[in-house]
């Protein structure tokens, strides 16, 4: 029976699969679409890509702090200043994979023990705690909300996105193998068998 720790890794694994395959076919975006105003919550795929990332550096920073025992980050604005970061995708996709990586890796880190351990973060109106278990759904959930969107929005150009609706069924394996040799990833590693 899988664990919920198994569990949070691995979609801490389908945060980074998604990631890269909706990156890379933006990469093959003029940069004008990239730019281009679209309707969604945030007015472009540039402004989209750039909050993920800007907002997965947040969590994963509170998150490896309450892991190592140090005190919160005293100011969490200066993720997001600038608030784009990344004018490219060629410069965004390097980030986004970096910070997916430190997902991973606090995932493969936990035991259940740890799961209820408070995370603080410190926010404007001042300090919060949530459960670890409940703060990666949280990021797994704003990753899922606003992929969607930059889904959609690329949609609207001349790069066909890729199908992201996929959570590792095990007879889909063969279709996702190529993308798994990009990123080094494997069944094994993801289910932990």
């Amino acid at each position: 029976m899988i664990t919920l720790e198994r569990h949070l890794a691995a979609w801490a694994f389908q945060n980074a699969w998604a990631n890269h395959r909706l990156l890379k076919a933006c990469a093959m975006l003029p940069q004008e679409d990239f730019v281009a105003p679209r309707t969604s919550f945030f007015p472009s795929l540039k402004a989209t890509l750039n909050h993920i990332v800007t907002v997965d550096w947040m969590y994963a920073d509170a998150i490896e702090r309450c892991l190592a025992g140090r005190e919160p980050h005293p100011d969490i604005g200066t993720f997001y200043e600038p608030e784009e970061p990344f004018a490219r995708v060629a410069d965004l996709a390097p980030s986004q994979a970096a910070v997916d990586r430190r997902f991973i890796a606090i995932c493969e880190s936990l035991d259940a023990a740890g799961l209820e351990r408070p995370v603080v973060i410190l926010r404007r109106k001042g300090r919060v705690e949530e459960a670890l278990h409940r703060l990666l759904a949280h990021v797994f959930e704003h990753q899922v909300h606003h992929l969607g969107q930059a889904h959609a929005m690329l949609a609207g150009t001349p790069v066909a996105p890729p199908q992201l609706d996929e959570f590792f069924c095990a007879n889909e394996a063969g279709l996702r193998a190529a993308d798994f040799a990009e990123l080094g990833f494997s069944e094994k590693a993801i289910w932990g068998e």
